[in-house]
């Protein structure tokens, strides 16, 4: 999740729920855990260590593929505006805000900005990245494909010259910029004889999704009630996304983007009458009471939930589209659940079933998966089209000894039915939360991404932060808990039963509790703290090829009081958990959807909100052209002499 210092205490706030808090599981389980992974930790981090299963130690104990080899790169301090490589790598800045995706489209002029030109030009506050090769799909093409990249959200105050955040009074010319600027680009790229990735301008291919897209509503949320509005009385079509954080990739080839933080575009909660009981779901989802941060209602009413009660509900999903189709029609899938989903990581089970890992980024929020009733066809691209509109979607309970379920989201399942308010699986669904609240699930410290190991099978489940815990509505302090005021985050290891991605049980533990080195609190799976870089707010994970995983920060800033940047941490052997960091970003930014090219050997990062914490007439960042305005960017990391990253 990107966003300003204000949207930890505001916009990332769960206001209800009735699940057990992680935080008690923990202490619930450290009070029975007698081992302990390491002999020569600090007392703090032995606290940390007994919440560790046993089978982390056990994974020392196993061959595991060679770490990362590469030169740490130093942390920097927030006021640094300047990124930071390895000795023998380089980083080159491939996209950026504005520039132009299509022979129509204008260069890019920040003096005189357009919808009209913004639709045809990449879009702001780049978080998603994912990597499709050309020709096809299928392809492990390494020199030549697609980039699907996210723009989460926009900074008006960067943006705009003398624009006024604590007291906006947007132009409609202003409004339509912005929602021109959210959505999703698809690029063509190509790397040339020197080595170099290029955008490929006026490529067939390259398109914009924007808040003005018109899209189809699937799954059993469709033509729902709620769902339906003045604009749309059928309940299956609806105009953009919005808040696209990260995403993912479908092994048919598809681009999944997940709608996140989609309340803070709408207004006026307290102007519906407090007898509907529309009103008390969407405070559950964090409807502003009165104007929101944008004022996009004063322009367009859709935006107004006094005025059209129901168009909250069409935000809140996972957006599915062919990137190689550049005339698909982008498809909310409903049976994924509705609520700030942050990825939508997909695996394989072993019976073909496909299956789709989504954390719900708030604090006090929770980890989901949805699991098809079909099973995916390698042989039949047109046969997966509709998959995920037809399966089971699944909330997790941790618990103290190390054990989990997956609890069904379905009507009619233990508290899921009519007599507690849920009519319909669509019901179902667009109360998400609330349901999860009624199965008992537990709470999470924001979960942000979930990503599957290709190497050992395990899923890495990324919990950003919760500084605010005990704060007004947020979850209370628990004075045994080991981690209270969790400013820095954690990532926790999840086996599913059999190494089945379709299994309704699982084991866990936790892999690392991030901060400072020094912080007696931290722990890196055992690995010995005064050699790992600090760490803060993990956000992205990826894996390489040999299964190490690659974690991007967001809050680093605020966390540790550095710069955000990108970490390599071994999985598995004797280096599982030696945190090396191998980038450093730009004041006020935060660092997303690392993506490798199949052969490993480009890692493509964005570089999101450079410079906030600024203003347009005032910026703390010039990056990256120096020319006085920050620009969100995609860049692109090679080693100089053409190996793997990270070798």
């Amino acid at each position: 999740m990107g966003g300003r210092d204000e949207q930890d205490k505001l916009i990332v706030r769960s206001v209800d729920g009735r699940g057990e808090m992680f935080e008690d599981v923990i202490e619930k389980r450290m009070s029975r855990r007698e081992f302990l992974r390491a002999a020569t930790v600090t007392s703090g981090a032995v606290i940390a260590a007994t919440a560790m299963h046993v089978d982390s130690a056990v994974a020392q104990t196993r061959p595991a593929p060679l770490p990362p080899a590469f030169g740490v790169v130093s942390p920097t301090s927030p006021e640094v505006d300047d990124i930071s490589v390895p000795n023998g790598y380089y980083a080159a800045t491939l996209i950026r805000w504005g520039e132009p995706l299509t022979a129509d489209a204008p260069e890019f002029d920040v003096w005189n900005q357009t919808k009209e030109a913004q639709e045809k030009q990449f879009g702001y506050n780049c978080d998603f990245v994912g990597y499709y090769p050309l020709p096809s799909y299928a392809s492990q093409n390494s020199t030549r494909g697609l980039l699907a990249v996210n723009h989460e959200y926009t900074n008006p105050e960067l943006m705009f010259p003398g624009y006024n955040v604590e007291k906006p009074d947007p132009t409609k010319t202003q409004v339509d910029v912005e929602l021109a600027a959210h959505g999703v680009s698809i690029v063509e790229i190509a790397r040339g004889r020197d080595g170099r990735w290029n955008v490929v301008r006026n490529s067939r291919y390259n398109r914009r999704l924007t808040g003005f897209t018109p899209m189809t509503i699937s799954g059993p949320a469709a033509n729902h009630e709620w769902m339906r509005t003045s604009a749309d009385p059928t309940g299956r079509n609806v105009l953009g996304t919005l808040n696209n954080c990260a995403g993912g990739k479908t092994p048919w080839g598809t681009v999944l983007t997940a709608e996140e933080n989609f309340h803070q575009y709408f207004a006026n909660l307290r102007g519906m009458p407090n007898g509907d009981y529309r009103k008390a779901i969407h405070n559950r989802y964090g409807m502003p009471s009165g104007a929101s941060e944008r004022l996009w209602e004063k322009y367009y009413d859709r935006f107004d939930v006094a005025k059209e009660p129901n168009e909250g509900f069409r935000f809140g999903w996972i957006v599915e589209f062919d990137p190689y189709d550049p005339a698909s029609v982008p498809v909310k899938r409903t049976a994924l659940g509705r609520f700030r989903h942050e990825a939508a990581t997909i695996a394989i089970a072993p019976s073909g079933q496909v299956v789709a890992y989504s954390g719900d980024d708030a604090r006090g929020e929770y980890v989901y998966k949805f699991v098809t009733n079909g099973k995916y066809n390698p042989r039949n691209r047109a046969a997966n089209a509709n998959l995920l509109d037809d399966g089971t979607l699944y909330v997790a309970r941790f618990n103290p000894d190390g054990s989990g379920e997956w609890l069904p989201i379905v009507h009619g399942y233990g508290p899921l039915n009519e007599g507690n308010g849920f009519m319909s699986q669509g019901d179902v669904l667009l109360k998400t939360r609330n349901a999860a609240d009624a199965l008992g699930a537990t709470k999470m410290d924001r979960p942000e991404d979930i990503e599957t190991n290709p190497v050992n099978k395990k899923v890495y489940i990324l919990l950003t932060n919760n500084s605010q815990r005990g704060v007004g509505s947020g979850p209370p302090v628990d004075a045994a808990n080991p981690r209270a005021n969790n400013r820095a985050g954690h990532i926790i290891e999840l086996t599913e039963e059999g190494n089945n991605y379709a299994a309704t049980r699982f084991s866990w533990n936790i892999f690392i509790l991030a901060g400072l080195p020094t912080d007696e609190s931290t722990f890196f799976a055992g690995y010995d703290k005064s050699k790992v870089s600090p760490i803060g707010a993990p956000d992205n994970i990826v894996f390489d090829l040999a299964g190490n995983a690659w974690v991007a920060t967001d809050g680093a800033a605020s966390a540790i009081k550095l710069n955000d940047g990108l970490f390599a941490i071994p999985t598995s052997g004797s280096e599982r958990g030696h945190v090396q960091q191998f980038f450093s970003s730009v004041a006020g930014s935060e660092v997303c959807g690392p993506e490798f090219t199949p052969d490993n050997r480009t890692l493509f990062l964005a570089i999101q909100h450079p410079g906030e914490g600024g203003t347009f007439d005032k910026p703390i960042s010039t990056w990256p052209d120096r020319q006085g305005l920050p620009r969100p960017s995609v860049i692109a990391i090679q080693a100089f002499d053409g190996r793997r990253i990270g070798r």
